[in-house]
């Protein structure tokens, strides 16, 4: 998986023509964040930031992934979106 591919899957999964799921959006954020900064580096977000936690608590699971690993799930999760929703 290369670095361009990671990129370019960035770029378009901005472009879909319906916005994924929640949980397909959970998915792809916490793979993004783990491909790009690692192990999660932040405190859990307070109780009352609902969105905060679930995006925390996916990243959080992701503990111990590799970069590599992290960046493969991203590009494939995007490619099953961009067929499911369309460009």
């Amino acid at each position: 998986m290369s670095q361009a591919e990671f990129e370019k899957a960035a770029e378009e999964v901005k472009h879909l023509k319906t916005k994924p799921a929640d949980d397909e959006m959970l998915f792809i954020y916490s793979r993004y964040k783990q491909a790009t900064v690692g192990d999660i580096n932040t405190e859990r977000p307070g109780m009352l930031d609902l969105k905060g936690k679930a995006k925390w608590d996916a990243w959080n699971e992701l503990k111990g992934t590799s970069r590599e690993d992290a960046m493969k799930a991203y590009v494939n999760k995007v490619e099953e979106l961009k067929k499911k929703y369309g460009m």
